[in-house]
């Protein structure tokens, strides 16, 4: 019986590459997902797997592309960086800009800042998408289109499963924003980083449900979400929690083989 996997990825900046080592340790027990949903880093990283690329190659073009990164941006007057060096990434690595063109299904969410409500996004222009997705607000412009404005999908759902339900046999689900629930102390770099995600703690805990795998390695605080230097380290700590779930994939897996 063919499986209809689906995979839904959170969004954690530079977090995000566990991901990656994630759905390499999936690969190797025999898994990939027919469906991806993903915001923000998570949308980044599926757009990339679902277009073909190696979960290596994917990593190399983040690291490269300065993605989770404040060098790859440029400055306009009114003081907030925009997204057009990673539009001109995009397009290299994504020549027909479409959805239509990937190998599996991509949901992408972002915001939607003057309707307040999150958008998804299956069709269409990807980059602009992928741009809208990944607009961290007060750091990024918002992105324009379609007579509104998108910021980071993750201010209204960072942890996008909805596009995933009553279409899958089998839904899994990453998150790689674990947090203690107590700290003895903060820097002043992290304290938005950490109320962004003790904010969003509660709603991603509601939708766990959904999933008949929630794959979640903890203490992911240890990054901060512009770690990027830290990509090898942090994908192999993706990889090596997602190891220690082979009883529960192959268990999950089965009855559909």
């Amino acid at each position: 019986m063919q499986q209809n996997i689906g995979i839904a990825l959170s969004g954690g900046g530079a977090r995000g590459i566990a991901h990656l080592g994630i759905l390499k340790a999936l690969e190797e027990f025999g898994v990939k997902p027919s469906v991806i949903s993903g915001t923000s880093a998570g949308a980044i990283a599926g757009a990339f797997y679902a277009g073909g690329y190696s979960l290596i190659e994917i990593k190399d073009i983040i690291e490269k592309g300065d993605f989770f990164n404040l060098s790859n941006i440029l400055i306009k007057k009114q003081g907030l960086f925009n997204m057009k060096g990673f539009e001109k990434i995009y397009q290299v690595y994504f020549p027909d800009n479409s959805f239509d063109h990937l190998n599996i299904p991509l949901y992408v969410t972002a915001t939607d800042i003057l309707k307040g409500t999150s958008a998804c996004f299956s069709s269409g222009n990807l980059s602009q998408a992928l741009m809208a997705s990944s607009c961290i607000p007060i750091v990024f412009q918002p992105i324009q289109f379609d007579n509104t404005y998108y910021v980071d999908g993750g201010v209204l759902n960072n942890f996008p499963v909805e596009p995933l339900i009553n279409r899958c046999d089998i839904i899994i689900g990453s998150h790689v924003n674990s947090i203690k629930t107590e700290v003895t102390e903060i820097h002043m770099s992290n304290i938005v980083d950490r109320c962004f995600h003790l904010a969003m703690s509660n709603s991603v805990r509601d939708k766990i449900h959904h999933c008949q795998l929630f794959i979640e390695p903890p203490n992911m605080s240890q990054f901060s979400i512009f770690d990027v230097k830290k990509s090898d380290q942090i994908f192999e700590y993706g990889y090596n929690y997602a190891l220690t779930l082979e009883k529960e994939i192959k268990q999950l897996i089965l009855p559909l083989q």
